[in-house]
Formats: structure tokens, sequence, C-alpha cells
């Protein structure tokens, strides 16, 4: 039943997102759509059970374990899968001082804040680990409807990447950080004085961060070995496209079950492992596989961020809560101000090492931007605080700041962004009476030229070998590394992929065409 419940809250949602985009709804982000049903569907077995109708508390309960196994490991892996590798490594030492020490920032401030008003009797007591806890938590940002927006008003690509790229590392970060205080709790650490604490737990970070980043990095190399040398050992996948897409599925997952099997972050390392797939074994593949994989990745990652967001609004009436509303304002508070603390201040010290600024418009978004959701939710389940009330203080004030961010934060980016004159003077004039917030229809109606990427070695040397312009990691990629792990196709290579494409799609048409009875002369025939 608990599946049945799952598969039809899916069904609803997939409809409404339908309707959304059918009827052209694009001001309305989608998350804000499956959100408030969720709360809607939430009341309205909140109804029945009180008139004793049925009882669907155990069904509608959301498992933090099956977030963890099922749900975020594709929507973290085909972040990194999707990703735009360009931007993202010309900005990855920003992105990484964002993602890792501005997160780490913005625990310290919320969760010694916390700390702090408690000992001081201003809001509810909580010890050092566990307010520790609860700022790594609610410092994870999703700014689905943000870049959504970004997107729709064409702002500056650098503001875009510097916001998607620091929510994605950011979600591993966090999760690591709440991981490491959980650690530190299940341990006695009474004896152990607050130097020796902060030290074991930069300690244990560091471990988890490095550890898991490497182990990711490594499995996704090995898979572009793998599809590199098929021909080689006379194993060529590529002829076989069902074979070959399952291969690549297991290599999306095994990073995750080894990772965590070994004690580090199977979401840190599923991140990398997807960024580095992408941009390495991605382009052995065969033409179909590569569609495949993107529009498979970008299903289920859909079907999984559309089930925690159903799961969000129906978690209102699902548990019992504990709501303490100078907890809540002061929690409000601390995040919105540790988020300060992390932009502002790194913003003006990378601008220092940065040809392309970031402009005082730029930071303040940055900062606005800084939604809170799905992440934040599960893990707030997902701590095994003692006592019960404790857990449940988090749980609810975790889920009014999410509903917060959101709707409130969320529903004013748009208006922000144009009363601050951020977007781009063409788009603006294009885009004054269509934004597009459907995250589902852009995805849905384009294919990355990226990801069909099939460069002859011709191509390759045209396009990159020759630019004078690359330095770093980019050039370190181009001249040595993406040429080891990355086939450059022959003529015959491209001759065969084509077919390969034409034969599958003539096959798929007649098979239309011919209908359920099988024979077009015999449909002819009936007909």
């Amino acid at each position: 039943m608990t599946i049945f419940f799952t598969l039809l809250v899916l069904a609803i949602c997939i409809i409404l997102v339908h309707l959304l985009i059918r009827y052209r709804l694009h001001f309305l982000p989608e998350s804000v759509a499956v959100v408030s049903l969720g709360i809607l569907m939430g009341a309205v077995i909140k109804i029945i059970e009180f008139k004793k109708l049925a009882n669907w508390k155990e069904e509608e309960m959301f498992r933090p374990n099956m977030f963890f196994l099922l749900l975020l490991p594709p929507i973290i892996f085909e972040s990194g899968y999707s990703l735009h590798k360009g931007n993202f490594f010309q900005n990855i030492g920003s992105i990484t001082l964002f993602s890792v020490f501005g997160t780490a920032i913005s625990a310290f401030v919320v969760g010694g804040g916390i700390y702090f008003l408690g000992q001081a009797d201003v809001i509810s007591k909580l010890n050092m680990t566990d307010s520790f806890a609860f700022g790594s938590l609610i410092s994870a940002v999703d700014p689905v409807a943000t870049i959504a927006i970004f997107n729709a008003l064409h702002v500056d690509p650098v503001l875009n990447m510097l916001v998607f790229g620091e929510s994605i590392l950011n979600d591993a970060v966090s999760i690591v950080l709440t991981n490491t205080a959980e650690g530190l709790t299940r341990k006695n650490m009474s004896d152990v004085s607050g130097w020796q604490t902060f030290l074991q737990a930069l300690g244990y970070f560091l471990k988890m961060f490095f550890g898991s980043a490497a182990l990711g990095t490594l499995t996704g190399l090995i898979s572009a070995l793998i599809s590199f040398y098929y021909d080689e050992h006379h194993i060529d996948l590529r002829k076989t496209p069902s074979l070959e897409f399952g291969m690549m599925i297991i290599f999306a997952y095994l990073p995750y079950g080894l990772a965590e099997g070994i004690s580090l972050s199977g979401i840190m390392a599923i991140l990398f492992s997807g960024i580095v797939m992408s941009h390495y074994t991605h382009h052995n593949l065969s033409p179909v596989t590569q569609i495949l994989m993107q529009q498979t990745l970008r299903t289920v990652a859909f079907l999984c961020e559309t089930c925690v967001f159903a799961f969000l609004g129906l978690s209102i009436f699902s548990f019992p809560h504990k709501f303490e509303i100078s907890f809540v304002v002061w929690c409000i508070v601390l995040v919105l101000f540790g988020r300060a603390v992390n932009i502002f201040p790194l913003s003006y010290l990378l601008n220092f090492f940065r040809d392309h600024k970031i402009t005082p418009k730029m930071m303040f978004i940055m900062w606005f931007s800084g939604l809170r959701g799905a992440i934040p939710y599960a893990l707030s389940l997902h701590l095994d605080l003692e006592p019960m009330e404790k857990r449940q203080l988090i749980g609810t004030t975790t889920i009014i700041i999410v509903l917060f961010t959101i709707l409130l934060l969320g529903g004013s980016t748009m208006p922000l962004i144009r009363l601050m004159d951020i977007e781009d003077a063409k788009a603006r004039r294009r885009n004054k009476k269509d934004v597009n917030l459907s995250k589902t229809e852009k995805m849905g109606n384009t294919v990355e030229s990226e990801h069909l990427s099939e460069l002859t070695e011709e191509e390759y040397e045209a396009h990159y070998i020759r630019r004078q312009d690359l330095k770093g990691f980019l050039w370190l990629d181009v001249k040595y590394l993406n040429p080891f792990f990355t086939r450059r196709l022959t003529q015959e290579d491209l001759h065969h992929g084509r077919i390969q494409m034409k034969t599958l799609t003539n096959k798929w048409y007649e098979e239309v065409r011919q209908g359920p009875s099988g024979s077009e002369d015999e449909e002819q025939e009936l007909l």
C-alpha cells in the first residue's frame, strides 16, 4: 500500500505539471506547485482520517532511508551528469570556495547562534553537536526555482553558474557536515575540549570530502577507460545499446554503494562520478545510448524530485509537530545572516583573483537565492536525536524554513531581478510577456549539443587543441586527459552510428504504422 500510495501521488503530480505546461502557467515554478498539491492532499487525508473513513498515516509517512537510498542518488548523479562543464571548470575555484568554505561558515554561524541563544535561555536549548548538526543540514541550498528564473531571464551566465554550481556541491558538503556532527554525537565527547572537538570534526570532514570525491572521480575514469577500450578486447557494446546502457547504469550507482560500504559519503562520490562520466565516458558511447542516458536520467531525477517535494507538503499533516515561534524566528534570522556572512566576504575575496568580477548586485542575488529544499527536510528526519521533542522541534522548524524560502524568497526572485535591472536587455524585451519557469518543459524539449558530441580527430584538433586561450586545468584536460580517456571517432564510426540511429528509427516507425494487428495489409483489410 505504501508503494501504491507513492505511485498514486507521483501520477497526480505528473498530471499537475502537464497542466502547468499545457495552460502555459509558466510564472509558477513546478516545485512550488507540487509542494502546494502535497499540502492539499495531506489536508484531505487528515479529514478522511478524522471522519474515520480510512487510516493512511503509515502510507503517507516519508521514510529517510528511502530518500537516501532510492531518491537522492539519481538527483545528485543527474545534476553532475547534465552539468555544463565549460562554465563549471572555468569557475571551479569560486564554486568550490562558496560550496565548501561558504557552507561551513553558514553551518557554524547558524549552529553557534542556536547554541548560544539556547544557553542564554532565549530559545530551546540544544547541545553543541545538535546545534551544529541543525546548522549543517539547514545550510543545504536548493535554488531550483531561482535557476529556472535565471534561465528564463538570461541573466549573467557567470551568476547562473555560480549559483547552480554552488547548489550542486553544497548539497554534498552539507550532508557530509551533518554526518560529521552525527558522528560526534554518537561518541562520548564530554571529556574532550572544544578545540579537540573542532579538530576531530575538521579531520573527519576532510576525510569524507576528499576521500569520497577521489573515489567518485576514480570510478568515473575507470568507466571511461572501459568504454574507450571496448574494441581492443572485441567487446564492442556500442553495437548493443541495451547492454551498453546497462553498463552505464551500473557505473552510475556503483560508487554510491562502495563509498557507503567503506564509511565515506556516497552522495559526494556519485556527484563527482557523474561529472567525470559526463565529461569523458559519455563521448565514448553510441549516439543511441547518449540520448538514452540523458533522457532516462532526467526522467528518473524528475520523478525523485517530484516525490520529495510532494511528501514535503504531505509531511505537514503526517507527523506530530513541536512549534516554538521564538525558535523559528531566530533560526530564520540566523539562516539569512549566515548566508550573508558566507556570500559577501567570499565574493570580495574572490574578486582579487577573478577577471569577471562579482558585482554587488550579483552578490545580493546570490544571497537572496539561498532557498532551502528537499535535502534539509530529509536530513532533519534522519537525525537520531533524543528526546523525541527535540527531534520534532528541529523537523517542524526545518519544514517552516523550507516553505518560507521557497514560497516567499523564490516567489520574489523574478521581480527583484527586474527591479535591480540585472537581466539582459534583449532578453527583457523578448521575455516581457512570456517567461517560462517550467524546468520539465525546457529539459524535455532540448538535447544539449555537448551531450551528442561525436568529434573526429581533425574536428577535435580544430576546436580545442589549437586554441591559445586555454590555461590551468582546461589546458591539461584538452592536451592530455581528454585524448587519453575519450575516443576520437573515425569516419567509419560516424557512418555506423548514423546507420544505427536510422535503423532504430525506421523500425519504430514501421511498428507504429503496422498498428496492434501486426500487419499494415491486415489493418487495411480490417478498415
